[in-house]
């Protein structure tokens, strides 16, 4: 991927309303260099599969804060697959229980960020998951 600008989805399936952390990762990513689209709020899985597929993206940032990610994160890693997007990196950020975090792991998830982690923690696990440097300074 050297050279290539990092392509990120930043999505909100289901209902939930609430995208002011997902614009604030939005924005912490684009600093950061990547490139970022945002699909905006009350996505389906379909939909988001669908836009990963459009956009050829590397990450794909799932926001859910509704309590729904056992619904909707299985969904959206079953139609990645369908569609040969096994190498897209899914991460889900929002509020979920302890004992949710195995078992989307289990389902490929890269990465699980809850309530207070920082942008920076973000933008390196983005960096370290697609093997980038981070060009951050030390």
């Amino acid at each position: 991927m050297a050279g290539k600008k990092l392509r990120v989805l930043i999505a909100k399936p289901g209902l939930d309303g609430h995208d002011r952390g997902a614009m604030v990762v939005a924005r912490a990513l684009r600093d950061a260099g990547m490139e970022v689209i945002y699909t905006g709020l009350r996505q389906t899985p379909e939909m988001i599969a669908e836009a990963a597929l459009q956009e050829d993206v590397d990450i794909i940032g799932l926001s859910i804060l509704s309590g729904a990610h056992m619904a909707l994160v299985p969904r959206v890693m079953e139609l990645l697959r369908a569609q040969g997007q096994e190498g897209v990196h899914v991460l889900v950020g929002g509020i979920i229980p302890d004992e949710d975090v195995p078992k989307l792991k289990n389902l490929g998830v890269a990465a699980i960020f809850g309530p207070g982690t920082t942008t920076q923690e973000i933008v390196r696990t983005v960096l370290d998951l697609t093997g980038q440097p981070s060009h951050e300074p030390r």
